[in-house]
């Protein structure tokens, strides 16, 4: 037993030891770090700005003007920039673990979940974060954040297995920015649909964890660059190489909506390129889910590739991505959106009332893919009947791709991307590639709660079908 008399002598020793304690202020300035926001403008250059030189390509057919720079993607009741970008140096939140009240509310209500289930998460939350993971390279960056070519760090089985000897892209967005922008339910949509989705022509999900300031999300690495890279270079591409494109954007749109997802987002800069040249659509960050007979009045995409119906606010579903699918096709073909304009809202009204112009050097059987999918009228676009997306599947346009060997990846694209190894970066645009390759420290978010079971790992890292969340 320990005596009153030592228990007093152990207290002033420790007394005294904590008045001799100094703790050093942090370096960095949190108030400079609220002020940061993140948009494309300094990739693309300003978003009011589409004088930036079109000569460059002016030697392909009919000199087709091609866009450098363009409106971005956006969420809300009226068109809006996110402010200037700044680069993030790295930061060393630890992971987020639920506090045992929000625990036992997960408990109750996952009650029926296998209990190796529940132990698996939990040993998730404890061995999966930002540390585990070596920042090569900026590859990306978006409205919250980057996007991070990563190296796994060790042997972790919890992603192993996955192509790329380790090598995986990481996306980091910022708690403050999302909740101050009021943008938590499409981040938590993009992760849970990142679940549920696996096809030859997605980018797969590896797991997600969050620490107190931060989201991330662990991808697989595709490394032959955004088809936008690629068209910028190439300035148009041929029909045949479009169709194959094209054909596997339909497979993976259609594998969408079948599970009853929009992505409502679909343009060149969220289609990457792979090394032996199929496409994976990337970036769920306004997709939903949607019923067959629901409708979402949201103002979500990026301009030059808006359905009117979302433009005037009639309500849209699966419809909408067919329009953007058509105007994808079209850029590919012409090298350039068929509307465009320095002001949003000429470029809005453009949308809405002009009727599309189609280049002659096209073929009659790409005129009529481009009409079907460009119907201004959502009820009579392409992909709006009972059959949904077989009836684009099965358009005359499409009539030499074998669409069983298409998704078995079978087809293999002529054109292949010049890559020099799995953690190549050389068609990544060097205004990315360049940037400080740092993760920085941010504020923690006074609010909690907003981002409850966000922590996932892919039970199976071969493209399982079923999931495992937390």
């Amino acid at each position: 037993m320990v005596s009153r008399a030592q228990k007093m002598t152990l207290q002033s020793i420790v007394k005294g030891k904590l008045t001799k304690l100094t703790i050093t202020p942090p370096s960095i300035s949190i108030e400079e770090e609220e002020e940061e926001d993140f948009d494309f403008s300094e990739v693309f250059g300003p978003p009011t700005s589409h004088n930036s030189s079109s000569s460059t390509h002016a030697q392909f057919l009919q000199n087709p003007e091609i866009i450098h720079s363009r409106s971005h993607s956006f969420v809300g009741p009226s068109p809006r920039f996110a402010s200037a970008a700044a680069s993030l140096p790295f930061g060393g939140d630890p992971v987020v673990s639920q506090s045992s009240d929000e625990e036992e509310e997960e408990e109750d209500g996952a009650a029926a979940a296998p209990a190796k289930a529940a132990e698996r998460n939990e040993e998730v939350k404890a061995q999966i974060g930002p540390g585990d993971f070596e920042i090569l390279r900026v590859v990306g960056q978006g409205a919250f954040g980057k996007v991070f070519q990563v190296r796994k760090k060790g042997s972790g089985d919890l992603i192993e297995g996955s192509s790329g000897d380790g090598i995986f892209a990481m996306k980091v967005m910022r708690k403050d920015t999302i909740i101050k922008k009021n943008h938590v339910d499409y981040m938590k949509a993009e992760r849970d649909i990142l679940t549920k989705v696996v096809h030859p022509f997605i980018v797969q999900l590896r797991c997600s964890f969050q620490t107190k300031s931060k989201l991330y999300l662990i991808l697989d690495f595709v490394n032959g660059g955004h088809l936008f890279f690629h068209l910028y270079r190439q300035g148009i591409f041929s029909e045949d190489q479009a169709r194959i494109y094209s054909a596997e954007i339909v497979s993976a749109v259609s594998h969408l909506h079948k599970n009853g997802i929009v992505h409502r987002d679909l343009k060149p800069e969220n289609i990457l390129m792979d090394v032996n040249g199929h496409v994976m659509l990337t970036d769920f960050g306004l997709a939903k889910e949607i019923d067959e007979s629901g409708r979402s009045n949201s103002m979500c995409g990026t301009t030059e590739y808006m359905a009117p119906e979302i433009l005037l606010s009639k309500g849209h579903n699966k419809e909408a991505d067919w329009w953007s699918v058509g105007i994808l096709l079209y850029e590919m073909l012409s090298g350039q959106p068929p509307f465009t304009h320095a002001n949003r809202k000429k470029l809005q009204e453009r949308i809405i009332k002009e009727k599309i112009k189609l280049p002659s050097f096209l073929t009659s059987e790409a005129h009529s893919l481009l009409k079907g999918l460009l119907q201004k009228e959502q009820d009579r676009r392409l992909g709006s009947g009972p059959n949904g997306s077989d009836e684009v599947k099965k358009h005359k346009w499409f009539k030499s791709i074998n669409w069983k060997k298409l998704e078995t990846r079978e087809l293999l694209p002529k054109f292949k991307p010049d890559v020099s190894g799995i953690d190549c970066t050389a068609n990544f645009d060097k205004c990315w590639t360049a940037m400080p390759a740092d993760d920085s420290p941010a504020p923690t978010p006074t609010a909690g709660g907003h981002f409850m079971g966000y922590t996932y790992v892919a039970p199976n890292p071969w493209l399982s079908s079923s999931k495992n969340e937390s």
